[in-house]
């Protein structure tokens, strides 16, 4: 007989991509998509960015994150309770599951800031495999990940099944992009890679636009409607569904096979 996690085949999307280029937009629009299409599928969306800005994208609050259970654990630990800290170690798996925030359609958690210089890996190691646990327990796994290349193979970031890399219009946001693909060549665990090129001026600068060898999934132009949106700190799922960010998004989840042609 099959174990859980076979027969559920987990399908984890990592957002990646420079600070400014619309990536937290796009993980919520991505959320949303499924929550949309897939309502029997149980969907997770973790906020691995320590702005923490995917929970006002999808209208949620956060009380507790992974970071604060890893800091009970490492405060027991300074305070020489090994058997406190022991005991947290072996309750952090539930207290996971405890943090989990449920919304209409997905669930949500958010990994917390960084950790400091100086912390307790071993610790933190444990909590990685903890939030994979947790992921095993869902269809779909949505990660907006911290701008830049750092996290790309830390905590959730190390596992997943596709890729995704937003670059805006400038040579900073490709170059970035061009960089975490050729980190994940080497320490993630990929099936499937795609750039979407955000927030463009014009059609027009696509020519100009140097991927490498990142196919594009899609070309999405600056949105008006979700610049209001984020300017009011309003939940994605209320923009129009003809909405530039949301096409686009659609579009290229469907080219990297997560949604149907029809949907």
């Amino acid at each position: 007989m099959p174990s859980d996690k076979e027969k559920r085949n987990t399908k984890i999307l990592a957002v990646a991509g420079k600070g400014g280029v619309g990536k937290t937009s796009i993980a919520a629009n991505i959320v949303r998509l499924l929550a949309e299409n897939y309502p029997g599928k149980r969907i997770l969306a973790i906020d691995a960015d320590p702005a923490v800005g995917l929970s006002t994208a999808l209208g949620i609050e956060v009380e507790t994150t992974i970071d604060d259970i890893r800091k009970a654990v490492v405060a027991a630990a300074e305070k020489g309770g090994t058997r406190d800290a022991v005991e947290l170690l072996g309750e952090a798996r539930y207290r996971i599951f405890d943090a989990l925030v449920e919304a209409d359609g997905f669930s949500f958690i958010a990994v917390g800031r960084p950790e400091a210089a100086g912390c307790y890996c071993k610790v933190n190691l444990y909590l990685k495999e903890v939030i994979s646990i947790l992921a095993d327990n869902f269809d779909y796994v949505v990660i907006d990940g911290e701008a830049g290349i750092e996290q790309i193979n830390r905590r959730v970031m190390e596992k997943v099944t596709h890729l995704l890399l937003i670059t805006d219009s400038s040579r900073k946001g490709t170059q970035v992009i061009r960089t975490i693909k050729k980190v994940a060549d080497e320490l993630v665990m990929y099936e499937q890679v795609g750039a979407i090129a955000n927030r463009l001026p014009s059609m027009d600068v696509t020519q100009y636009l140097e991927m490498g060898d990142i196919p594009v999934l899609a070309y999405i132009p600056s949105d008006a409607a979700l610049a209001e949106f984020d300017l009011k700190g309003e939940n994605v799922f209320f923009l129009p569904k003809d909405a530039a960010i949301v096409k686009g998004t659609r579009e290229a989840l469907t080219k990297i096979g997560l949604l149907d042609g029809e949907n």
